[in-house]
């Protein structure tokens, strides 16, 4: 084995793609908004308890990311086709789905 082979082996696993996706500081920021939008006492409570939905949905460590993304953004579309859904809890909600749509 050659010294750099060596380092390889003990070198950090973020390269490795064996090794499941830590959340990154964009999924925390939406993960943050959305957890905002659940304890916001002016949505109705459907609407706080749908966010969490969309929470728990992005908290599957076992699903792909693009599969947690996609049930979430289905959550929170959903949620905001609610007629009683003020409008900066709507307009929250379309911001969210627009990040979520651009995680890498």
């Amino acid at each position: 084995m050659t010294s750099s082979s060596a380092s390889r082996a003990g070198g950090p696993p973020d390269s490795d793609p064996a090794v499941p996706d830590r959340p990154s500081v964009a999924l925390q920021r939406i993960v943050a908004s959305i957890a905002e939008l659940a304890d916001d006492a002016s949505v109705p409570r459907n609407v706080r308890r749908g966010a969490q939905s969309a929470i728990d949905e992005l908290a599957k460590r076992q699903v792909a990311l693009d599969v947690r993304v996609a049930g979430a953004v289905y959550v929170l579309d959903d949620l905001a086709n609610d007629p009683n859904l003020p409008t900066h809890g709507r307009t929250a909600i379309w911001s969210i789905i627009s990040s979520l749509e651009s995680l890498p």
